[in-house]
């Protein structure tokens, strides 16, 4: 059976992936690195690619899930790297806000951040998740709506948090 090139349209898969990334390891060159290492293993492995089983997005995360466990682990980081300097263009409000996200993110429990990271990271579907992760679809629901509960809950505000651009939106899950 001719199953179809998992990479044959690149850019918004990146995108994605470098997402996720950067939500498990923070923004730069760590996660530049971790998404170039899982783009050269999929294009080494794309032979491996079985449509059937899903979209080319979930076969990308779970590449990408090995990727950031060995760089966390090779890195010897277990917390989100908050950025030191502010992006161009922040004032001093939002950057204020931005660290009071990461700060509520590291305090979630690691199972929070990979599930927050895969939804608003990746930007997949409960579905997909659960998929992915080998669990039932409300379940992964459920732990959603509780993860963001509770990443609210440790921010200064949830107004703050849900004002704050590239800050995750609650969506239909």
């Amino acid at each position: 059976m001719f199953a179809r090139d998992p990479l044959e349209n690149p850019e918004p898969l990146i995108d994605r992936v470098y997402a996720y990334v950067a939500y498990r390891l923070g923004e730069g060159p760590d996660a530049e690195d971790v998404t170039s290492d899982v783009f050269e293993r999929a294009i080494r492995y794309r032979h491996t690619y079985d449509a059937r089983k899903g979209e080319p997005i979930a076969w990308l995360m779970g590449i990408a899930r090995h990727c950031v466990n060995e760089a966390r682990a090779t890195l010897g980081r277990t917390r989100l790297e908050v950025p030191d300097v502010a992006a161009p263009g922040d004032f001093e409000e939002e950057a204020i806000g931005r660290l009071a996200f990461y700060s509520a993110l590291n305090q979630l429990e690691a199972r929070d951040r990979e599930l927050l990271a895969l939804y608003y990271g990746a930007d997949l579907p409960a579905r997909r998740i659960a998929e992915l992760l080998g669990e039932r679809t409300n379940t992964v629901q459920v732990a959603l709506h509780r993860a963001i509960a509770r990443l609210r809950a440790m921010s200064s505000s949830a107004a703050q948090v849900d004002a704050q651009p590239g800050v995750p939106r609650p969506r239909a899950l």
